[in-house]
Order: structure tokens, then sequence, then C-alpha cells
């Protein structure tokens, strides 16, 4: 098994074809499935932290998560910032195709590696502070970590791969790395980020952790192997 990552598809839903914000964009969905037959076995899993979809509502997007779901390998689906379409996770996993799962503060066991992941937020400059952002990002804190307790109480010793959609960390900002490390992550794949806001990104090992940025338009709209 193969594990790979991409985010950000921000499929249509017959409402906002993203070559409005640039060329590179065009067709973008094609050049993604195009990569993704070449690469990825139906054995395989592949992480789709975030922004799957532009729909407003479940069934608008079902069209989406179809055309996701046909493609092969096991997907795992995290909610981002733009995912307006996702309501209650029981109604999200009652449609969702099948090979497809959908974390929502909680953790999977396949084939010997662990999948947990929570949404996060922007990391605040204050977190300790009365903004909306600081009281966002501390429940995102808490949001994360019962995902990530959840996955070490199936198994305290597997390889764990953590999905976010924002950015775990920043340059020079700890943000979530914590409890990352607290909880021994090995990978976590993240995206949001898009045009001059990837150049921040963070990248590679720090502290144990390997940090993987999967905004398509980042990854060429190439799919991103992570082990």
């Amino acid at each position: 098994m193969t594990v790979w990552a991409i985010s950000d598809l921000h499929l249509p839903a017959r409402q906002k074809p993203m070559d409005v914000f640039g060329p590179h964009w065009l067709n973008h969905f094609e050049r993604i499935q195009e990569d993704w037959r070449q690469k990825v076995r139906d054995e395989d899993v592949v992480l789709l932290p975030g922004d799957l979809s532009w729909a407003m509502r479940l069934e608008e997007a079902l069209e989406d998560i179809e055309r996701v779901g046909a493609l092969p390998g096991r997907k795992i689906l995290l909610r981002g910032n733009h995912d307006y379409w996702w309501s209650s996770i029981g109604r999200v996993r009652r449609i969702l195709p099948q090979g497809c799962y959908a974390l929502q503060n909680d953790s999977l066991l396949m084939d010997g590696l662990l999948f947990a992941g929570s949404r996060g937020w922007t990391i605040p400059g204050e977190p300790d502070g009365d903004s909306d952002d600081a009281r966002i990002y501390r429940r995102e804190r808490l949001r994360l970590e019962m995902s990530l307790s959840s996955a070490r109480a199936r198994d305290a010793e597997a390889p764990l791969i953590v999905l976010m959609h924002y950015p775990p960390r920043m340059e020079g900002v700890a943000g979530f790395s914590d409890i990352l490390e607290r909880y021994a992550a090995r990978d976590v794949v993240y995206g949001h980020l898009h045009g001059a806001g990837l150049a921040g990104a963070v990248r590679g090992e720090i502290d144990g952790v390997r940090y993987h940025q999967v905004s398509c338009d980042g990854l060429d709209f190439k799919l991103e192997r992570i082990c």
C-alpha cells in the first residue's frame, strides 16, 4: 500500500470553474485525474485534506464526490474551510461512495497505519487572547487532541498520519505542533495555502514530524507520495 495526498481540489459543482484564479487552473481536475490514474492502485490510500467542492449543500456536492470516488484507491476526506456542503458527519458518511472515508475528530486504522485529523484554524498571534480566531484555535486544538487520542487508543505504536486543512505550524510559529509531537505523529498533510502563500509553507521534518504541504496548485496538480 502506498499513501498519496492532494488537497484543495475545489471542484466546481457546476458553479465555479477554477481558471478564474489564473490560467494554470485550466482543466485542473482533468490533469489531476490523469496523474492519479497513472500512480494509484486500488489498494493505495489517497488523502484529501479539505476544500473538495464549492457546493453549498450536500446534495449539490454529490456529483463532485462521486467523481473522486470513481478514481482508483481508497480515499480519506477531511473538511476544509470552503466545504460548506459538509453537514453532520453522519449524513456525509451515508452518501460517500464505497472506498471513501470521512474523518472528523476521530481516526481510522487501515493496513497497519493510523489516520487521524481535524480541520485546524488560522494560528493567532496571541493564542491566549480573546479574539474570535484565538477562541476557534483553542477549540480546534481540543478537536485535534480528541482525534489523535482516538488513534492512539486504537494502536499505541502504529505509524500515525495526520490530516489537517489549515497549516499546523508556520515559520517560527509552533501552532499545533506540540500536540502532533506528543502523540508521535509521523506525517502531517495539509492544504489551504495557494499562490504567494505557498512560499511560507512549512515542509520537511521538524522535531520528528514530517510536514507535507499538498495544495494541488503547489504540486502542479500531481499527487504527492507520503509513504
